[in-house]
């Protein structure tokens, strides 16, 4: 018996390592495999090997080398679920490799090619770059290898990764008008109260009349923006620090999650926007013969909200223990109805893919819809709060000069 020193991914994404007795690497590929574990690396190590020490101070200090963004792996599967129909993997690779104008990519491509030509199979090969191929994404990958259908995944994964680059660039778009007519908002205001109201109510300095209420409130807000605004920038940058840090915790993160789902409109929006990429994913590896709680398993890294994570981490539980999807989504109450009602009218007829994909496709329009209508009412109102605080500040000005005319008149 060899004993070889291995690294592996659980079904939950993390990463663990350890050793195992085995006759062969293979043997030790299957028994790791046996436990529900994707092999990163499986090495024979000589009898006198010392065990692996902890990385060191100088090696954690390393900068994080590039990964392929979200468009990047859209378009690196896109192109290898093309080029795989016509030629072998290896000829593929190479081919996407060459061209990539990106020097990252190409070192992330030529990376997983290498391991092609060691003999790995294409799940292993992409764990040599785990920042830019997740466990889910790999996962997939090892299905379609395992039913001999490799394009045909690639083909749903690109497809996956294309919508949802869609459904992330139309949020962008939409909140990206509103944010930079806040800003102009914004500065508009600040310079108005820093250089324009000081020097217009210099010139009320010697009048020797007590100046209207709202023109002193004015005047005491524009020293204050005019003198402490360092003060204020630190102050804002200190919270944002803060709350940044907090929300790193798993309680205040946990508190803060639960909150936002209660929030009116706005947590409306996050959970269905959550349930339709949850809905698609799952769809997308249910239609390429991947178990449920596998699946289910491999969505949680996918979930930022971690209510809906602790939720998700329970479906698997339920369906794991011989529930239903369906009645698991049901009892946790946190899902929209629409979406169990599909999935339910999936199992009872054998298509739970399809089914999935419907909701994704309605819970999708619904979030078009719903943020296309919100920004179509927003951008006004921040015109009319804009207008409204330019003329508290034009009025604050006017209201002495009216005051001086009638004292000049009388």
């Amino acid at each position: 018996m060899a004993e070889f020193r291995y690294r592996v991914i659980d079904p939950a994404g993390r990463g663990r390592e350890g050793r195992i007795a085995a006759r062969d690497r293979e043997e030790a590929g299957r028994v790791l495999q046996d436990r529900r574990l994707f092999v990163v690396d499986c090495i024979a190590l000589s009898p006198d090997e010392p065990r692996p020490r902890a990385p060191a101070l100088i090696a954690l200090s390393r900068p994080r080398r590039q990964r392929l963004s979200a468009r990047e792996l859209a378009l690196f599967t896109r192109q290898l679920s093309t080029l795989t129909q016509v030629s072998p993997l290896e000829e593929a690779l190479r081919t996407v490799a060459r061209q990539s104008e990106a020097a990252h990519v190409r070192r992330i491509i030529g990376h997983v090619q290498s391991g092609i030509l060691e003999g790995r199979r294409l799940a292993l090969a992409l764990a040599l770059e785990p920042a830019s191929f997740p466990p889910l994404y790999r996962a997939m990958i090892a299905a379609g290898e395992s039913a001999g259908s490799l394009p045909e995944i690639l083909d749903r994964l690109a497809a996956l990764l294309e919508r949802q680059a869609e459904v992330r660039g139309k949020l962008i778009a939409t909140l990206a008008y509103p944010l930079v007519l806040a800003l102009v908002a914004l500065l508009v205001v600040a310079a108005l109260m820093i250089w324009v109201v000081p020097r217009v109510v210099e010139q009320f300095d010697t009048v020797g009349q007590q100046l209207p209420l709202l023109t002193r409130i004015v005047i005491t807000l524009s020293d204050l923006a005019a003198n402490w605004w360092w003060l204020g920038l630190a102050i804002t940058g200190a919270l944002a620090f803060g709350a940044v840090h907090l929300l790193r915790l798993a309680g205040p993160r946990l508190t803060f999650d639960g909150w936002l789902l209660r929030v009116p409109l706005i947590g409306r929006l996050v959970r269905d926007l959550h349930a339709a990429r949850f809905a698609r994913t799952l769809g997308t590896m249910v239609a390429s013969r991947l178990p449920l709680v596998e699946g289910l398993e491999l969505t949680l890294p996918t979930i930022h909200n971690r209510v809906l994570a602790g939720a998700t981490q329970m479906l698997a539980t339920q369906v794991r223990g011989g529930g239903s999807l369906s009645g698991a989504l049901r009892s946790c109450g946190l899902f929209p109805p629409l979406l169990v009602y599909l999935v339910a009218s999936g199992e009872s007829s054998g298509r739970l893919d399809l089914m999935l994909e419907r909701a994704a496709d309605y819970l999708e329009r619904e979030f078009d819809r719903f943020t296309a209508t919100a920004m179509a009412l927003l951008e006004p109102a921040i015109i009319v709060v804009m207008g409204a605080v330019v003329a508290l500040i034009i009025l604050a000005i006017l209201l002495p000069i009216l005051q001086l005319q009638q004292l000049t008149g009388a």
